[in-house]
């Protein structure tokens, strides 16, 4: 290489290890052999190792005979050779991420294992997954990274209301930020950053918090899905629930009219809950309840 570069010797023959960066004045002439097997980017890296000085440079891809060519490396081929102007390695990198498929960041087109489970899944399980390497445990890879909480439906408006906060943008970012709440003093802390930025909460809104801190207990206990509504309820517990079975089973005895068993892991229920604070009631009560190691009366 040295030798090349003072002039000693007038042919380099070398890997790709010279689309590193390696800056050689006098070179004027490049020879790619197999040009087809190279990425787009490679192919634009090797490219501008020469012409690197005020003399007239060449590059040659050679390539075998075109029905020997994925389709992949004629679309490459054809970006490398229409793509002669000065600055046009962002052209080329957008040619690179549509002939390779790179997907879209939000959109519903993916690539790779993004796109089997979605952007968003597949964030919240690399995030599971560094969370558990870092505090010294194995990431369990095969169980469901959102196997409680997944769903509490009251059957009543919980929402940031648009004439509370009327910029979109911001509501979009403090439903993640609730959300994404894993404490009952985050959630504490939100409520009172929202009230000092915008003013007293709405009711929808109240509800809104009281549901996130819901799901926060029920997540703890392993229930899966809670539904309560005017007449009628579910819930459904996890795996790996934390209550012990025999509790579900003397509640279920005691106050069968209200209880029922639907499956192994469904527990029907049905009661008059005419309003939303009545349910939040009935189903802290029925928390405690479960948590105990008493069976008791269980009311709005």
């Amino acid at each position: 290489m040295s030798a090349f570069n003072q002039r000693q010797i007038n042919v380099l023959i070398c890997t790709t290890i010279i689309e590193n960066g390696i800056d050689v004045p006098n070179a004027n002439t490049i020879i790619i052999d197999r040009a087809d097997k190279f990425g787009l980017a490679q192919l634009h890296q090797l490219r501008g190792r020469v012409g690197r000085s005020n003399r007239q440079a060449y590059a040659f891809l050679l390539t075998p005979e075109e029905e020997a060519i994925t389709p992949d490396a004629v679309k490459r081929l054809n970006a490398i050779e229409a793509a002669g102007d000065l600055g046009i390695g962002f052209t080329l990198a957008t040619q690179d991420m549509e002939i390779r498929g790179a997907g879209e960041l939000l959109g519903e087109e993916q690539s790779g294992q993004m796109e089997s489970i979605g952007f968003s899944l597949y964030m919240q399980m690399l995030s599971k997954a560094v969370e558990d390497i870092n505090n010294g445990k194995i990431p369990e890879l095969d169980s469901p990274i959102n196997d409680v909480a997944r769903e509490i439906n009251l059957h009543a408006s919980a929402i940031i209301p648009e004439d509370y906060l009327p910029d979109v943008h911001y509501r979009l970012i403090f439903y993640k930020r609730i959300a994404s709440a894993s404490t009952e003093e985050e959630i504490d802390l939100l409520q009172i950053e929202m009230i000092d930025r915008f003013g007293l909460l709405p009711d929808a809104l109240k509800r809104l918090f009281v549901i996130s801190s819901l799901k926060l207990e029920c997540e703890s206990l392993g229930i899966h899905t809670v539904e309560l509504g005017e007449e009628k309820g579910k819930l459904i517990f996890a795996d790996s629930t934390s209550i012990d079975p025999m509790t579900i089973v003397n509640l279920v005895q005691d106050q069968h009219d209200t209880f029922q068993f639907e499956g192994t892991s469904s527990l029907l229920i049905e009661e008059q809950l005419v309003n939303f604070e009545e349910r939040v009631v009935f189903l802290k009560n029925l928390i405690k309840t479960l948590t105990s190691s008493e069976s008791k009366k269980i009311s709005a």
